[in-house]
């Protein structure tokens, strides 16, 4: 399965493709992507929506190295995930540290310049985010 994206006029932000990639490839929830303007106006907004409706806009943009978006956005896409699969009734863990199975999710750090999945409890690095 693949995550359906509608409504997306401008390029997917190079930042969140990792991050996509990796919700892809472990989560058992696949997002709805869609472009959407404020009511206030301003600049677009790029929301994740779950299949129960439920959405959460992406902070996009955030100043930093590339690391430290890919990061962020990895760090908000996390949030949106265990929500989602709290709400399809699924371990919310997302995504799941190997070393610690069933208990915590992996939490985005930048090492060594690289945005890097990694256990919060040793540190120890996983994978690159988008090599989940």
């Amino acid at each position: 399965m693949t995550s359906r994206i509608r409504d997306v006029d401008e390029p997917i932000p190079d930042a969140l493709l990792p991050v996509l990639r990796d919700l892809r490839a472990t989560c058992g929830v696949r997002p709805d992507l869609r472009e959407e303007t404020p009511l206030w106006g301003g600049e677009r907004v790029l929301m994740l929506f779950a299949p129960d409706g439920s959405g959460v806009g992406l902070r996009l943009g955030v100043a930093g190295s590339p690391a430290e978006q890919v990061a962020d956005l990895a760090d908000q896409v996390q949030e949106w995930a265990v929500e989602a699969l709290w709400g399809q009734g699924l371990p919310a863990v997302w995504p799941e540290c190997p070393e610690h199975p069933g208990t915590h999710p992996l939490t985005a750090t930048v090492a060594d310049g690289v945005a890097t999945w990694s256990c919060p409890h040793t540190r120890t690095p996983v994978a690159a985010v988008g090599h989940l």
